[in-house]
C-alpha cells in the first residue's frame, strides 16, 4: 500500500513547527505531573489482574473462553472509543479520564460477587469501557496543555507513567494473590483506581467551549466514528497491537509451562524494558521524525515475536518479552504523537480515539485468535506469535515503501 505523493504532501503541511529551544519549564506544569500520577494507578489497578484471570476463570471452570478475558474488554474499549471522544470535545476531558477511572473502581468491586463463567465474562466486557474513555481523555488534555513541538517527549513522560502502572501492577497482583487471596487482589485493584478518580478531581479542564451533556452526545453519526487524517498511523497501530493481544492472552500460560510462579514477573519484565525506552523514543520522534522511530519499533516487535515463539527456557522467554518491552515502549507513544499531529486541531478526541479503535481491533483479534489458536494446548502458542511477527511485518514494509523519501519532522 502506498502514499501518493500528494497525500504525503498534505501530511506534511499539517506537521507542525518545531521550536527545539522551547525549554521543559515551561510546559510542565503540575496539571501535567497530575495527570500522569492518575495515568500511574489507572493503568497498574486494572493491569494487576491480567496475569491473575486465565487461572481464575479456569478455577470457575471456564477454561476455554481464555481468549476472552482480553477480548471481551477491548470489545467494548473498542466500541466506546467514538463516544469517549465526541464528549471529549464537548463536554471536556476531565469528565472522560473520570469515568474510566470510576468503571475500573466499580468493576474490580464486583468480580468477587460474580462467580459464574458468565457473571466474570460480562464484567470484563463491562471494565473495557474503562480503557475506552480514559487515555482518550488523557491525551486529548495533554494535547491542550503541551505545545506540538515538545509532543512526542511529553507523550513519553504520560506513556511512561502509564507503563510504571502497568510494570507495578502485574508484580502487585500477583504478591497480593499469592500471599493473600484473589479477591483481596481486586479490592486493592478497586483502591487503585479510587485513588485515580480522587487526583482527576483536582485536574482543571482545558476544553475551552464546554457544552453541557444530553443525550445529543451520546448519538454517533458516520462522520464522528473515524478521523481519516490519521489512517497511516491506524493501520500501523492495528497491525502491531495484534501481538500485544496474543502476548497477555498466552504469556502467563507459558509462563507457568516454563515454571515461573509469579505470572506478573513477566509482564513486569515487558513493563520495565518498555519504561527505559519510552522518553528516548518521543524525544527521537520529535527531533528525527515519527516514522523513522517506527520503522525501528516495528522491526524489534518483528524480532521479539520470533524470540517469543522459538523461546524453551525461563531465560529465552523473559529475553523476548524484554524486546517486546521495548518494541511497544518505542512504538506506542511515537503513533500517539504522530496521531495528534495530524488530528484536526478542533476534533483531536476523535481523532485520538480513532488511533484507539484500531489498537483495540487489533489487540481483540489477537487475544481471540490466538486464545482459540492456542486452546489448552500452549505448545501451539510459537504459531501464533509467528502470526504476530509476520502483520507486524506488513507495517515495517508500509512505513519503508509509503515513506520512501526523507520525511519532514512529523512525518
Amino acid at each position: 500500500m502506498t502514499l501518493s505523493k500528494p497525500t504525503c504532501s498534505k501530511i506534511r503541511s499539517r506537521a507542525p513547527k518545531f521550536r527545539p529551544d522551547v525549554s521543559s519549564r515551561s510546559i510542565y506544569s503540575s496539571q501535567f505531573w497530575l495527570l500522569c500520577t492518575s495515568s500511574l494507578l489507572f493503568f497498574a489497578s486494572f493491569n494487576m489482574l491480567i496475569p491473575e484471570l486465565p487461572a481464575y476463570l479456569s478455577s470457575l471452570g471456564g477454561e476455554e473462553y481464555k481468549g476472552f478475558i482480553i477480548g471481551l474488554f477491548t470489545i467494548t474499549a473498542m466500541a466506546s472509543r467514538p463516544f469517549s471522544g465526541k464528549l471529549a470535545d464537548r463536554i471536556g476531558r476531565v469528565p472522560v479520564i473520570m469515568f474510566g477511572s470510576i468503571v475500573c473502581l466499580v468493576c474490580s468491586l464486583i468480580y468477587p460477587v460474580l462467580t459464574s463463567v458468565w457473571g466474570f465474562l460480562f464484567l470484563r466486557l463491562v471494565h473495557g469501557f474503562s480503557t475506552g474513555f480514559t487515555p482518550t481523555g488523557q491525551t486529548a488534555y495533554l494535547s491542550d496543555i503541551i505545545p506540538a513541538e515538545r509532543r512526542g517527549e511529553a507523550v513519553g513522560y504520560l506513556g511512561t507513567a502509564g507503563t510504571l502502572g502497568m510494570a507495578c501492577g502485574p508484580a502487585l497482583g500477583g504478591f497480593v494473590a499469592t500471599y493473600f487471596s484473589v479477591d483481596a487482589m481486586f479490592f486493592t485493584s478497586s483502591a487503585l483506581a479510587l485513588l485515580s478518580v480522587l487526583i482527576v478531581v483536582n485536574i482543571r479542564e482545558t476544553l475551552e467551549t464546554k457544552q453541557r451533556f444530553n443525550t445529543d452526545a451520546l448519538k454517533i453519526q458516520r462522520k464522528d466514528l473515524f478521523e481519516p487524517r490519521v489512517i497511516a498511523p491506524s493501520l500501523v497501530m492495528c497491525l502491531t497491537a495484534f501481538s500485544y493481544g496474543a502476548a497477555f492472552t498466552l504469556i502467563p500460560d507459558m509462563g507457568r509451562s516454563m515454571g515461573i510462579e509469579n505470572k506478573g514477573l513477566l509482564f513486569t519484565y515487558f513493563t520495565v524494558a518498555s519504561l527505559v525506552i519510552r522518553l528516548l523514543a518521543g524525544k527521537t520522534s520529535d527531533r528525527v521524525g515519527r516514522v523513522a522511530v517506527l520503522r525501528v519499533s516495528t522491526g524489534l516487535v518483528i524480532l521479539s515475536m520470533i524470540v517469543i515463539a522459538m523461546a524453551e527456557t525461563k531465560i529465552q522467554l523473559i529475553i523476548g518479552m524484554v524486546l517486546y518491552g521495548l518494541a511497544q515502549g518505542a512504538t506506542s507513544p511515537t503513533l500517539l504523537a504522530w496521531a495528534t499531529d495530524l488530528s484536526d486541531p478542533a476534533h483531536k478526541g476523535k481523532g485520538v480515539a480513532s488511533l484507539y479503535i484500531f489498537m483495540e481491533f487489533g489487540i481483540f483479534l489477537g487475544a481471540m485468535v490466538t486464545g482459540w489458536w492456542a486452546g489448552t494446548e500452549i505448545e501451539n502458542a510459537s504459531h501464533a506469535f509467528l502470526t504476530s511477527a509476520v502483520l507486524s511485518l506488513f507495517s515495517f514494509v508500509f512505513l519503508v515503501k509509503s515513506y520512501k523519501d526523507k520525511l519532514q519532522q512529523a512525518v
